[in-house]
């Protein structure tokens, strides 16, 4: 076996120190969550054409929002238990919308077509858009769909569920932040 020359063992040495340092990061990336209280991430959705919710708006920015209560939806048309869920998202809409709630939609790693077969099928109404690239679920931290989270005037997030919403849920959360 021929031996190793000190650029070698340099090498080999260096090799093993970003292995380490990869396995490190994915350690630290895998034990982080979802944002469940503080700030929430700022982010930028492309909005399906027709789904605007009425607001006249081609991108959904979250930080003009801020000052109004802000309900944030990840689905996929694919998803079943988003379908649970999918009438009373926008029966809440509805009905919060008059009180500055605003609800936004964001379709995680889906065919636009099913997507706005979904949203027509479920009568959405509210804004909604692909997440492109995944950056805003990724932003997130989001592990599945459904997932959803209330961000306040303030723009933290206050509510966090990663499951189907079930009725009173967010009224609960929305009342106090309507008066």
């Amino acid at each position: 076996m021929a031996r190793m020359g000190r650029w070698g063992w340099g090498a080999a040495l260096a090799l093993a120190l970003i292995f380490l340092a990869l396995l490190g990061w994915a350690f630290i990336e895998r034990g982080r969550t979802a944002p469940t209280a503080g700030p929430a991430p700022d982010f930028t959705l492309s909005l399906y054409e027709g789904y605007d919710g009425g607001l006249g708006i081609r991108e959904f920015r979250l930080r003009e929002w801020r000052g109004r209560p802000v309900v944030i939806n990840f689905w996929a048309s694919w998803c079943k238990p988003c379908e649970e869920e999918a009438p009373l998202l926008e029966a809440l809409w509805r009905k919060y919308r008059e009180r500055g709630v605003i609800f936004v939609g964001v379709d995680y790693l889906d065919v636009p077509s099913a997507a706005l077969d979904y949203l027509r099928r479920f009568e959405i109404t509210y804004p909604n858009g692909p997440d492109l690239g995944t950056r805003i679920s990724r932003l997130y931290r989001i592990t599945g769909v459904p997932e959803t989270f209330v961000v306040d005037p303030e723009g933290r997030v206050v509510f966090y569920k990663a499951a189907p919403i079930q009725p009173g849920e967010l009224e609960a959360v929305l009342d106090p932040l309507v008066k």
